[in-house]
């Protein structure tokens, strides 16, 4: 999986595509509307990656203490766009 299309594509599918990485299968179920299994794909880890994918779902949640400490870990600032873009932006740079 090469593009953010083809990340959309796969959503249509009932099981994530094998090949994703732990942080991509988060927010791949995410894109599906699963929130609680998007945050347990990355709630243990600890890279700076997990961890921005971490602070987006909190930020999702309306938690943005917890996100915002999430964003730190990532080496990241909150970002001032819409949840959807940021999805994309972490989906771009993930591809």
């Amino acid at each position: 999986m090469k593009t953010l299309a083809e990340f959309k594509a796969s959503l249509t599918e009932a099981q994530p595509p094998h090949q994703l990485s732990v942080q991509l299968k988060s927010l791949w179920y995410d894109g599906k509307g699963d929130w609680h299994k998007a945050h347990a794909e990355v709630d243990q880890l600890n890279d700076a990656t997990a961890a921005w994918v971490h602070a987006y779902l909190h930020r999702k949640e309306g938690d943005i203490w917890n996100a915002d400490y999430w964003y730190r870990r990532a080496g990241q600032k909150r970002p001032n766009v819409s949840l959807d873009e940021e999805w994309e932006a972490l989906v771009e740079e993930l591809v």
